[in-house]
């Protein structure tokens, strides 16, 4: 029989029981409890996929209600989690398996809040350890430069390219964050880049260099009035058909300068990210200030680029 989980199109509720006092039941409420919070879409998406999952392996088990799941039932859970392959045979890394015990813990924390159970099995579960390793790609200055001078600069696309590229090298901001920028979000006389809603729904304030202010007000001036053509809601970077970029599409650019420029390594949007920060920390800058561009809450996060 074919395994549900590799079935990503359908929804929590074509898979299990979703009926009032069942696991699939509280999860759709815990799902819309999260929505009512703000959480982001992506962070709801990754809890609904990380249950969904959790779900159908009880489901085989025929284990659709709280009052089933104990501690050893977790137990077995995370050994299956550990033992899993993918389709293409491959383990779940550690990271992958501490995510979606994590967010076991959080669902069944939210039971005991809501009174559906008096105490949460899953708080016995220890996550994996996970080693906090330097990304293995990271350009060197004179790489870095190569890639952004990729772009042919005599076409608005080239224009639009290399703001993009600047962007990313000056401030090592995710990807989600630049598809996110506006029009608003740069200040080309104040020198600084606004994050608005970024990762844990944080705003944050940056600098940018006057490289990349130079060529975000080329592309503003220059190239975006006809990429937009009257249909403006404001997006900073466009596509050649009006929209806004989309992250694939953002991660597509990125990835196709960084094979131009032939350096023997591969990367996108965050390949810039780890850069910057690489170069700064090599340079002498404070791991603080680092953690307060990046937008990371846990200085640990920083710390593996020292």
């Amino acid at each position: 029989m074919a395994d549900r989980r590799h079935d990503r199109a359908k929804l929590i509720e074509d898979l299990v029981p979703t009926d009032e006092g069942t696991l699939g039941g509280y999860t759709l409420n815990f799902l819309r409890d999260q929505k009512t919070r703000n959480y982001s879409p992506h962070y709801i998406r990754a809890n609904g996929f990380a249950l969904r999952n959790f779900l159908i392996w009880l489901d085989d088990r025929d284990l659709k209600y709280p009052e089933q799941i104990t501690p050893a039932v977790l137990e077995r859970y995370q050994r299956s989690l550990y033992n899993y392959r993918t389709e293409k045979d491959k383990r779940l890394t550690f990271r992958s398996q501490n995510a979606r015990l994590g967010v076991v813990k959080r669902f069944f924390r939210y039971l005991v809040k809501q009174r559906v159970i008096e105490w949460s099995p899953a708080d016995t579960i220890e996550l994996p350890r996970i080693e906090r390793r330097l990304p293995k790609a990271v350009l060197s200055l004179e790489e870095a430069e190569k890639v952004i001078a990729q772009p042919n600069i005599k076409t608005p696309r080239g224009i639009r390219d290399r703001a993009i590229l600047e962007v990313l090298y000056s401030t090592g901001i995710r990807r989600q964050e630049i598809v996110d920028l506006d029009v608003y979000s740069i200040d080309i006389d104040g020198g600084t880049l606004t994050v608005r809603q970024g990762k844990g729904k944080k705003d944050r304030m940056i600098p940018i260099g006057e490289r990349a202010l130079a060529w975000v007000e080329k592309y503003i001036e220059e190239v975006r009035p006809t990429f937009a053509m009257g249909q403006d809601d404001g997006a900073l970077f466009l596509t050649t058909h009006r929209k806004p970029m989309s992250p694939v599409r953002m991660s597509l650019i990125v990835r196709q300068h960084v094979e131009a420029a032939d350096i023997g390594k591969r990367g996108s949007c965050h390949l810039f990210r780890h850069t910057m920060a690489t170069l700064m920390l090599e340079g002498g800058a404070d791991t603080r200030f680092i953690q307060a561009m990046l937008g990371h809450a846990d200085i640990s996060t920083t710390q593996i680029y020292t």
